[in-house]
């Protein structure tokens, strides 16, 4: 099933559902001045970027009651399908409110933003039951295709509406370390990240506490896909400390790791901190027989981003997915207490329809640096297995990569 098959679907039983009110499985209605939804959110809030500083926000609620944590659980989505995963971020109503982002305002807008901060507390689903302004809308982040310069740092979502009331019951005990943070506002937001990184809270409900105003000492609302490159970035640059100040490790290794239509093939390799990410996305060919696999050709395009333990940049070309990548490579490294240069290869592959949002970027590294290493007697070595486990050639990977050439610098300038 493809982008738009997939999107279509989801429309359809919206649309079914909606017209009749409720349905099996399901607790919709529709009231005098819109529709009102009962369900147990898994928690989940959303902070959206549009009009910044003003900002919509709300909760998001599947219309069904029970365990629903995994709506809104990307570490729990390892095994289910391209499919799978859109149905479940879309089978959730999304409710919004404008609000500033700095919190300011009246008393009924700080009232609803501390409600949603107790949502995001919540060690557990909890009954919830909106009522809209008006009817809910189809909008979905679904898109037919990949890449165009940006990335897919946002989760797909299912109908909207605006906010007329919130209730929330049945509220479970907040997180101990969660709860200690919030009422912590000396703790700066990326030291709380990593204390609440440290403590084994899930990359997603940190990344939910920072979004909702409920770190730091400056706080304020941040929208939601720029929380998660926020999290991503703070807690890899914390691990990134501690590992360059270790020693360089003994081999080339090689790891890879297949899912949701991405290939990840990840060479560590005998050198101080490097990292690049190399990005390849498919495009149509065009009709001039010709068979080679380049940017030229439309076959397969390229961005790449690097740093080096000296200079750090920002990811101007593989953004989000640049820091969620560089995370899953900090932690293998940290546990073993080494250093290493690092290059990772994502082929992102045609039945990769529908982008779900960087953390399938960060999961992928990270299965790939769980799964058996290959041992390589050399980085050119290990390079070429890195790209025979994608569709694209060596010559293609190297053409569009830096590391190669940052690794040479490094190794002359050690011995300067």
């Amino acid at each position: 099933m493809d982008a738009r098959e997939i999107k279509d679907e989801i429309a359809r039983r919206w649309h079914k559902t909606l017209a009749r009110g409720t349905d099996a499985g399901t607790d919709g209605a529709r009231t005098g001045r819109g529709m009102s939804v009962s369900g147990s959110t898994p928690p989940s809030v959303f902070v959206g970027s549009y009009g910044y500083p003003k900002v919509y926000v709300g909760p998001m609620v599947p219309p069904v009651h029970g365990d629903t944590a995994i709506f809104d659980r990307p570490e729990r989505w390892r095994g289910l399908s391209l499919g799978d995963i859109v149905g479940l971020r879309l089978g959730m109503i999304r409710g919004v409110k404008q609000v500033r982002a700095d919190l300011a305002g009246s008393g009924g807008d700080s009232r609803y933003v501390e409600q949603l901060q107790e949502v995001a507390m919540s060690s557990a689903p909890l009954g919830s039951d909106i009522s809209f302004e008006g009817p809910v809308q189809i909008r979905t982040a679904a898109q037919r295709g990949r890449h165009s310069g940006g990335d897919d740092t946002g989760i797909p979502f299912g109908p909207i509406g605006l906010v007329r009331s919130a209730e929330f019951s049945d509220m479970p005990r907040p997180s101990r370390q969660i709860e200690k943070l919030y009422y912590d506002t000396d703790a700066n937001a990326s030291e709380a990240m990593f204390s609440l990184y440290e403590s084994g809270i899930a990359m997603s409900d940190i990344q939910r506490c920072l979004s909702i105003g409920m770190l730091g000492s400056r706080r304020r609302l941040v929208p939601t896909k720029w929380s998660i490159t926020a999290a991503d970035s703070a807690i890899s640059s914390r691990l990134l400390g501690h590992v360059s100040e270790c020693d360089v490790i003994d081999s080339c290794r090689v790891f890879c790791h297949e899912h949701l239509g991405n290939a990840f093939a990840v060479v560590l390799f005998k050198n101080r901190w490097l990292f690049e990410l190399v990005e390849a996305w498919h495009t149509p060919a065009p009709d001039v027989g010709n068979s080679n696999t380049s940017k030229a050709s439309g076959r397969a395009s390229f961005a790449s981003d690097w740093e080096t333990s000296h200079l750090q940049r920002a990811p101007r070309n593989t953004a989000g997915a640049y820091y969620a990548a560089r995370l899953g490579v900090l932690e293998y490294l940290a546990e073993r207490h080494v250093q290493a240069g690092a290059l990772v290869l994502r082929e992102i592959r045609p039945e990769y329809s529908v982008p779900v949002g960087v953390w399938q970027v960060r999961e992928g590294v990270r299965a790939a640096m769980k799964n058996p290493v290959a041992v390589a007697d050399s980085m050119a070595d290990g390079v070429r297995l890195a790209a025979s486990a994608t569709g694209i050639a060596t010559s293609d990977w190297l053409g569009h990569a830096d590391t190669t050439r940052l690794a040479r610098q490094r190794t002359l300038g050690d011995y300067a």
